[in-house]
């Protein structure tokens, strides 16, 4: 599995939800992680999640820290799964600097105040995972706490997107490792 920081800032407006990005992209061929920082913005013709979009629920923020997750299978119930075990991932990370954070299914909350955004969705040949964590809480449309405001520094960003990155990537080596080394029974 890859994984790939985009120097560039970029804005993540839901079309990077699309099979085969970080290989027309990045040139990552294969399952991978591309984390890059930037502002989002997403209309609700690019919203993959539909209460939202019934809801009139609009998705920005200023400055996020991104994570697109592919793997190349079909199976979406093992995708919410896999972005359970990311924001899991995610959460362990930055507990490590004492934060405590509270995880309700796929989103993380400090205080009350939502940290992340994400969704998991299916591509004709692939299935993808979109997290993303405030840097800054300001410009978003619900109660929101950011990185920065948790004391983390904005230069660090890049250290942190990598830790998780390898991180998450250890934990899907490991779970092949699993899967491999077990004899069947009857």
């Amino acid at each position: 599995m890859h994984f790939y920081f985009a120097p560039q800032i970029l804005q993540y407006d839901g079309t990077q939800l699309a099979s085969l990005w970080a290989y027309r992209s990045f040139g990552l061929l294969g399952d991978s992680i591309v984390a890059f920082r930037g502002p989002c913005c997403i209309h609700f013709e690019h919203m993959v999640d539909l209460e939202d979009v019934r809801n009139q629920q609009p998705i920005y923020g200023n400055d996020m820290l991104h994570f697109i997750v592919e793997h190349f299978d079909h199976d979406l119930e093992k995708t919410i799964l896999r972005q359970r075990l990311f924001i899991t991932v995610v959460k362990e990370v930055l507990e490590e600097k004492g934060y405590k954070l509270v995880r309700s299914g796929d989103d993380l909350y400090y205080q009350k105040r939502k940290l992340s955004i994400s969704i998991a969705t299916a591509t004709p040949v692939s299935t993808i995972i979109h997290t993303a964590l405030n840097i800054s809480a300001e410009n978003t449309p619900v109660p929101a706490v950011g990185l920065i405001e948790l004391g983390w520094p904005a230069e660090e960003v890049t250290k942190l997107a990598e830790k998780i990155g390898l991180s998450y990537i250890k934990e899907m080596e490991g779970i092949q490792r699993a899967r491999c080394k077990v004899k069947g029974v009857r």
